[in-house]
Parts: structure tokens; sequence; C-alpha cells
């Protein structure tokens, strides 16, 4: 099996001009581009205009699929240097029109008086989770085959669900399911790069939880899906190369949408990020 991809590679965005940088996607054989690695790279070249902050919060929307063949441009507008935020907006292009934009605020660090977290929820730890090899093992004959090539192809993350039955058809009736996960090669110590590499993690299953109450997985032949808007907001300190929780639920599916919520703890119950997503999700019509 050749070497397992490398997360800092993506995220390397090339300088092309002041503001504008080019993003490359992994030729993995996929029509789109995962949402996740724009919000990535975005955030990379936020990042890049800013100094002596760190983003604590973005909001995005997908506006047009990513095509995989071609680079991404990223174009950063600066659109205020404050006291103690800075604000970003990033377009990404392809082929001469905007498919995804995002606006990110950078906070000055500052002590806090004030503070609380939800608890992290009371689940296995990864050590007593079965690994990516023993899942796709149990799964890969009754998962559909698009997932089924997700689970054949070299990631850039480790993955281990908890509530593992709910690919085979079991309804969680809370809606509600939780994945440990950790990118899969150590990452240097400097925290934009973690922050970056989890919000490109923040896209992976965060809609699938709106089809845990049902049943049913994004993968299945009959379901399109497809993320709309996505928010990310950083809390504290962490490690993207360390095991964290991802904690999601899905308070309400309907009109053809789907929403999803999610906490990020790392394994000393910290809560370190919130996500919220919305995203199509339809029923394949047969053709007559």
């Amino acid at each position: 099996m050749s070497a397992p991809l490398n997360l800092l590679s993506i995220l390397d965005l090339e300088t092309i001009e002041v503001n504008m940088f080019r993003g490359r996607s992994p030729q993995v054989g996929w029509q789109r581009i995962f949402g996740g690695e724009v919000i990535g790279q975005a955030l990379v070249a936020a990042c890049r205009t800013v100094e002596g902050r760190a983003p604590h919060s973005l909001h995005a929307y997908f506006i047009l699929p990513g095509d995989p063949k071609v680079p991404i441009i990223f174009e950063v507008d600066r659109l205020r240097d404050g006291k103690s935020f800075t604000t970003r907006r990033v377009t990404a292009i392809q082929h001469g029109e905007a498919i995804f934009s995002m606006m990110v605020s950078f906070h000055r660090e500052e002590p806090s008086d004030i503070e609380h977290q939800m608890p992290m929820p009371d689940v296995p730890g990864p050590d007593d989770l079965i690994g990516n090899e023993e899942m796709e093992r149990k799964i890969m004959e009754v998962v559909p085959e698009p997932f089924r090539r997700y689970l054949q192809e070299e990631r850039l993350l480790q993955l281990r669900p908890v509530e593992i039955e709910r690919y085979f058809g079991k309804k969680l009736t809370d809606a509600r399911c939780n994945i440990w996960f950790r990118v899969r090669t150590a990452l240097p110590d400097d925290p934009a790069i973690h922050r970056c590499a989890l919000a490109y993690a923040s896209d992976m299953s965060i809609l699938d939880a709106a089809m845990a109450a049902h049943g049913r997985t994004l993968f299945a032949k009959d379901i399109m899906a497809a993320s709309l808007d996505h928010a990310l907001w950083f809390h504290r300190p962490f490690r993207a190369d360390d095991w964290l929780l991802y904690s999601q639920d899905s308070p309400t599916t309907g009109c053809s949408r789907g929403l999803g919520r999610g906490l990020i703890f790392a394994r000393d119950g910290r809560l370190v990020a919130s996500v919220a997503q919305e995203g199509m999700i339809r029923l394949r019509k047969e053709k007559t």
C-alpha cells in the first residue's frame, strides 16, 4: 500500500500575488472536491494575511461543486484590522466563478474571568474501539459502492466511530452519534496548522448525522446530498494529530434540507470547537 496522503501538503498553498493563493486537490478519483478541503485551504489563505492572532470563528457558504482536476484560486479581502479582532473574507474561484465564500474572524489572545462548557459525552475512548482496517472489514459488504471506494482510499484522518451499528441500519432515535478522529500524520506545533486541520476535518460526517435517526447514511444509493453552509468556532487550544471526539446531532430535517451540529472535545474533556452545517438532502427519483 502506498504512503498515506499528507494533509500538510494539501494545506500548503502557493502564494501567487498579494492576498491571492493557489490550492490543489489530491487526485483520488472523486467527481467533486471534499468540502473540508476547501474550508481548510480557505482558512490557510486567511491566516497567511494575519499576524499575531488566531482564528476563532468562520462562516462559509458552498456555492458550486469544486472541480478536483483544476487548482482553486483563493482571494482574501482584508476587511478590518481592529484592536482585538481582525476580519477577513475569502473567495474560492474555479473556471472564473466563485465556488465558495467564507468570513473569518481572528481574536487577539486575552484571559477570561468567566468560563464554562458543555460536558463531554460518556462514550468509549478511541483505544477501546475498533480501528479503520477492522471497521472496513465489518462494513465493506453492506455499504454502497461510493462509501466502499472511500474506505478503500488512503485517508488523511484516522476514524473510530462509536455507534458503528448505525452503518448497518440501526436507527439512533435521538439523532446523536459520536466519532473519534485525528490527523494520520504528525503536525508541527504551529497552532494555526492545527486549526486549519480541524477545519478540514469538521466537514467530515457532520451532515450524515441528519440521517442517523432514519437508519440511513448519506452514502446510500438513493440519497443525494450536498453541503450548503458551514460554521465553526474555536474555543480552546488542541492538537489535531491527537484523538478528538466529534459529538454530533441533528435537531431537524425537512424541506429537503438537514441540519447537523457538532461539539469537538479533546481527550481530557475540554470542549475545543463547535460546528454547525446545513445541507441539501434529497431522495433520488427513479427514472421512468
